[in-house]
């Protein structure tokens, strides 16, 4: 991702003005000698530190966010160590001014040497902030870029819509298909228990045959119980047809 178009450059030239804002509350508060208007600037500069500090903590969160997942954010390890190394130095140019502020509250007079110390310390803070016309167009293109992310994700959410409409139509088309099979193996089974049925019914027809059968061949003689058989034979063909033809 290009530079101007980071969310990350945006709110460091944010706290890069305001480092320049205390850069120049901190010269005047050096040059100044009346004690009444050095409690003022004293105040004005602390006051700028401690909003500054809360910037650069909010920034750091961001950063170790991106760390999680730097691809996701289109950077790398050497990025992210360069945002880290520069939201330490703010940090630490910004507790310096401070800390020559709170020691120059306790006396009034401070050493012009410590003074110019800490003004060099502070000047070590990289300025790499960009112009005020390059601050607009990183700006803008950081609401391009905020409103790209949004457009993507509508797109995204409008596509899982979809597949999940998708999804519930096959979920529907299945439940028909077992709606369907369930029918059909409701009348398979009705089948099944008419055929069962008709085969009980047999059995006790052809139970009874056999029963009556064995009494005449008992009092018949074996001529008679010759043709009694053949009888009976014809009796259960015909019987058999009727059954299972008919």
């Amino acid at each position: 991702m290009p530079s101007a178009q980071d969310p990350f450059y945006v709110v460091k030239a944010e706290i890069q003005e305001s480092i320049d804002k205390l850069q120049s509350t901190f010269r005047q508060w050096e040059s100044t000698p009346a004690a009444g208007e050095r409690v003022h600037l004293s105040k004005e500069v602390l006051a700028g530190c401690e909003s500054i500090e809360w910037q650069v903590d909010e920034l750091d969160k961001a950063v170790a966010v991106a760390s999680r997942d730097p691809s996701w954010y289109g950077i790398d390890e050497g990025e992210l160590e360069s945002r880290r190394r520069w939201t330490s130095s703010a940090r630490t140019q910004v507790g310096a001014v401070k800390k020559a502020v709170d020691a120059g509250k306790g006396s009034s007079t401070t050493s012009h040497d410590s003074l110019n110390a800490m003004h060099r310390e502070l000047m070590r803070l990289p300025n790499s902030h960009p112009t005020n016309t390059s601050n607009q167009y990183a700006a803008q293109d950081n609401d391009d870029f905020i409103e790209s992310e949004s457009d993507r994700q509508m797109l995204l959410i409008k596509k899982q819509d979809e597949e999940l409409d998708e999804l519930s139509l096959s979920v529907q088309r299945i439940g028909g298909v077992g709606l369907t099979i369930h029918e059909e193996l409701l009348g398979q089974e009705r089948i099944i228990d008419e055929l069962g049925s008709e085969m009980d019914s047999t059995s006790n027809r052809l139970d009874f045959v056999q029963k009556k059968v064995a009494m005449v061949m008992k009092k018949a003689s074996a001529k008679g119980q010759i043709m009694m058989i053949l009888g009976l034979l014809a009796l259960f063909i015909f019987l058999f047809i009727l059954v299972f033809f008919t």
